[in-house]
C-alpha cells in the first residue's frame, strides 16, 4: 500500500509566496526563466535555474551551475524567508484554471515505493536528465519541485480534504499566468488520519515529473549507502509529492508538427493517408473524440477517421498517438523514432491549433496534427500493464509551482 507521510516543510513566509512561487524547472529554458525572474530576486527559477545568473552559454551540468543553486538556495532562505515548520504535516494544494479545479494532498511519497513499483511509472527516463535532477537535489539536500501524481479516488480522502478546504488558506494568490494557488497547512493528527488512509491506496501513479522521481529514488540509494546508521526512517528515503485523484485531472493534447513531407506532394500525401483513413476537409481544428485525428496541410484542415478497428488494437497501440505514428508518421512521412527524430516536433495543447497554423503558415513546417488527449484512465491502464507510453503522449494543466513546500533531508 502507498505511503504518504508528513514531514516538516520549508515554506516562505506568506506576504512573498506569491514572488517566490515559480513554475517548474522543465517547461521553461533558460532564455524564458531569466524573462520570469527578471526583476525578482526572491524567484524560485533562481535556484531551479541558476543558470540565468550565469555567464551565457555555460554547460547547464557545469559544477558552478550547482553551486550556484545551492548558493541561491540558501540566500533565499534568508531573504524571503522560508522557515521550517516545526511539526510533519501534510499539506492540501488546490489549483484552479478558468472553471477547472483540482485538488490534492502535498506530502512526502516513499522512494522505497517507487522502487517496488507501487508508485507506477509511464514514461522512460533519460539518464543525463536523472543526473542533473539527482545531483541538484543532493547538492541543495532538499527536494524543490513535487513529484505530480495521481491515485483513484477515494471518498474518504475527498471528505478530509472537503472539510480542510472550508477553512481559510495559509496561501492564496494568482499567479501571472491567471492560475489560482491555495494552500492549507493540515493538523499534526489530522495529518496522521489522511497517511492512514493513503496506506488503504493500493499504488499512486506518476502523472508528470518522472525524472524528478527517479531522482528521489536514486538519492535515497545514494545517501543509504553513505550512512552506516541507516534504518529507513530518514528524510531522504521520502520525496515532495503532490497527489490528485484521477477525476479531478486535466490532460491536453500534445500535438504533432513535421517539418516535410517525406518527398510526397500535398495530394500525394493526402492519397497515401486514404488508404487506411477517410479524410475530410471539413475545417474542424481538434478532434471530437477518441480515435480521430485533425490534420493542417497547405492551409487546409482535414478530419481523419480511421477505417480499421483501433479499438481492437493493444493498450499501446490503440492510443492516439500510436494510430498516428504507426499509420502515418513512421510509413508516410518516415519519422521512425520519434524520441530522436529532428524533422518532428512537439506542441503543448495549451497553445491551441492557432500555433499549429501558425507554425505551417510561417513555412518552418509543413503539416500538422491536432490530437485528441489521451485519458487517465489510458495512462493507468498502460501504468498497470507495466508498459511504456509513446514519447509526448500527456500535456498536463495547470503546472504546480516550485517553492511553495520544500522537503529537507
Amino acid at each position: 500500500m502507498a505511503k504518504v507521510m508528513p514531514f516538516h516543510g520549508l515554506l516562505p513566509a506568506p506576504q512573498q509566496v506569491e514572488k517566490v512561487a515559480a513554475v517548474p524547472y522543465d517547461v521553461v529554458n533558460s532564455e524564458e526563466a531569466a524573462v520570469l525572474a527578471q526583476d525578482n530576486p526572491l524567484s524560485f527559477l533562481r535556484v531551479s535555474r541558476p543558470e540565468i545568473e550565469m555567464e551565457p552559454g555555460i554547460d547547464l551540468y557545469d559544477d558552478r551551475v550547482y553551486a550556484k543553486a545551492a548558493e541561491n538556495f540558501l540566500r533565499l532562505c534568508k531573504q524571503a524567508p522560508l522557515a521550517l515548520d516545526a511539526g510533519k504535516h501534510l499539506y492540501v494544494y488546490s489549483l484552479k484554471m478558468g472553471n477547472h479545479v483540482q485538488i490534492g494532498i502535498l506530502g512526502a511519497a516513499s522512494a522505497e515505493d517507487y522502487d517496488r513499483d507501487i508508485i507506477k511509472k509511464h514514461e522512460k527516463t533519460r539518464k543525463d536528465k536523472e543526473d542533473d535532477r539527482t545531483r541538484h537535489v543532493v547538492t541543495l539536500r532538499s527536494h524543490t519541485g513535487p513529484v505530480f501524481l495521481t491515485y483513484r479516488d477515494s471518498a474518504a480522502i475527498d471528505s478530509k480534504i472537503a472539510a480542510i478546504t472550508a477553512t481559510v488558506p495559509l496561501f492564496d494568490f494568482t499567479a501571472p499566468d491567471g492560475i489560482v494557488h491555495k494552500l492549507w497547512r493540515v493538523g499534526e493528527s489530522e495529518s496522521a488520519a489522511i497517511s492512514a488512509l493513503f496506506d488503504e491506496i493500493p499504488y499512486l501513479y506518476i502523472a508528470d515529473g518522472h525524472h524528478r522521481g527517479a531522482a528521489a529514488s536514486r538519492t535515497a540509494a545514494q545517501m543509504k549507502a553513505a550512512n552506516p546508521n541507516h534504518t529507513g526512517d530518514e528524510d531522504y528515503n521520502y520525496f515532495l509529492s503532490v497527489i490528485f485523484p484521477a477525476s479531478q485531472l486535466r490532460i491536453l493534447p500534445y500535438n504533432r508538427v513535421v517539418k516535410d513531407l517525406n518527398g510526397l506532394s500535398v495530394e500525394g500525401l493526402i492519397n497515401a493517408i486514404s488508404e487506411k483513413f477517410t479524410v475530410k476537409p471539413e475545417g474542424v481544428k481538434e478532434p471530437a473524440r477518441y480515435g480521430q485525428v485533425c490534420m493542417y496541410l497547405d492551409k487546409q484542415w482535414y478530419t481523419l477517421e480511421p477505417r480499421f478497428d483501433f479499438k481492437s488494437l493493444g493498450v499501446i497501440e490503440r492510443l492516439d498517438v500510436s494510430i498516428l505514428q504507426d499509420n502515418i508518421l513512421a510509413p508516410l512521412l518516415g519519422i521512425d523514432d520519434p524520441r530522436t527524430s529532428k524533422r518532428v516536433n512537439f506542441v503543448g495543447g495549451i497553445r491551441g491549433t492557432a500555433e499549429l497554423e501558425k507554425l505551417v503558415d510561417g513555412g518552418k513546417y509543413l503539416v500538422a496534427f491536432s490530437m485528441f488527449p489521451t485519458t487517465v484512465s489510458q495512462m493507468m491502464d498502460i501504468a498497470d500493464a507495466g508498459a511504456i507510453m509513446p514519447p509526448k503522449s500527456t500535456w498536463f494543466e495547470p503546472k504546480l509551482r516550485d517553492g511553495l513546500v520544500c522537503h529537507n533531508f
